[in-house]
């Protein structure tokens, strides 16, 4: 007889939106270790301080500081609902070690209170710039605020299926499933519809939990603005192919070319 499945906690009623965001779509541990390493290869000694744009609730920022006892860290969100999850949620239990962090309910274009040594801009938060000379005078400003030798890093999403209007569900371990809703796409424009939606095995669901209006940048068209911007070297970093030659492994590696697979995301690093 086989063992039988604890039901789900999660139903549309229960269910906490930011709780089920971070566990879908957000790898904090894989993601701070990839960002300490790569400033690390750059610039032979460790990154200190830290800066989240668009942080939403703050988890990066909080597994930086949980990572690095002497570490600092800041984060730049314009919507206090999950900046408030956040602090209650992700910095709260860290007790003493949350004073190193400071949240900011502020434009992401707005200056940092430190120089950062990292800063970075995740799940593609940043395609809300749909004009060129917008992103333009975003990474202007990023650069000027980094630290001397502080590096950009961008995470991106590509291929020719982000092209396309689709649902992708996974269904979760922790008994909910988690649905990419790619609504609309012009082809013109790239200018991009999205949302994300959460079903439960009780049959409810959570519909537009999270909505975008995005651009899709092309990466190439990245890397020309972020030039443009003053950034003295570009890296792009690919994701590896696991054993069952299909899905990816987690271990991004710097690449000249990477691979022409129908959707794949990747890491832009950009040194001052």
């Amino acid at each position: 007889m086989g063992k039988k499945r604890t039901p789900s906690p999660y139903t549309a009623r229960t269910a906490d939106k930011y709780e089920l965001y971070q566990l879908s779509v957000q790898s904090p541990e894989p993601d701070i270790a990839f960002l300490r390493r790569v400033y690390k290869q750059a610039r032979a000694r460790p990154a200190h301080h830290f800066r989240e744009d668009f942080c939403g609730t703050a988890l990066l920022t909080s597994e930086w500081i949980r990572g690095c006892k002497s570490c600092t860290a800041e984060g730049f969100d314009i919507d206090p609902e999950p900046l408030g999850w956040g602090r209650k949620h992700n910095l709260g239990p860290l007790g003493n070690a949350s004073s190193r962090a400071t949240l900011h309910e502020a434009d992401v274009r707005e200056p940092s209170q430190q120089p950062p040594d990292v800063r970075c801009a995740q799940n593609f938060s940043y395609w809300i710039f749909t004009q060129r000379s917008e992103l333009l005078d975003y990474f202007h400003g990023v650069r000027a605020d980094l630290a001397e030798e502080g590096l950009f890093v961008l995470d991106i999403h590509g291929g020719p299926e982000c092209m396309e209007e689709l649902e992708e569900e996974t269904e979760h371990e922790e008994g909910f499933s988690y649905i990419w809703d790619q609504s609309e796409f012009s082809p013109v424009t790239h200018a991009t519809k999205c949302y994300i939606h959460f079903r439960f095995p009780d049959g409810t669901e959570m519909k537009n939990a999270f909505r975008y209006n995005w651009r899709l940048w092309s990466l190439p068209e990245l890397r020309d603005v972020l030039t443009d911007a003053g950034f003295d070297r570009i890296d792009v970093y690919w994701e590896g192919t696991a054993e069952d030659g299909e899905s990816g492994n987690g271990i991004y590696r710097k690449t000249r070319l990477g691979e022409n697979d129908t959707s794949w995301v990747s890491y832009i690093v950009a040194l001052k």
